[in-house]
């Protein structure tokens, strides 16, 4: 089963930072948030990276199309 961030609520976000907190300890929470944050960062600027090429080739097929309507 899967479960959506949007079902865990406030309670469980807090148990899951109690557990890494204890798992990972003070010291390292810093740096696992910015490694996560790092990632997500450069997750999003690919997707957008991959829209815009996708956007792009999609024009460019419009474009043929519509050349080859108009002759």
């Amino acid at each position: 089963m899967i479960v959506g961030i949007g079902s865990i609520g406030i309670l469980g976000l807090i148990l899951i930072l109690i557990v890494a907190l204890i798992i990972f300890g003070p010291n390292k929470l810093p740096e696992i948030g910015k490694a996560a944050g790092t990632t997500l960062k450069e997750f999003k600027t690919s997707a957008q990276d991959l829209t815009g090429d996708v956007s792009k080739e999609v024009n460019e097929a419009k474009q043929v199309f519509k050349e080859d309507d108009n002759k």
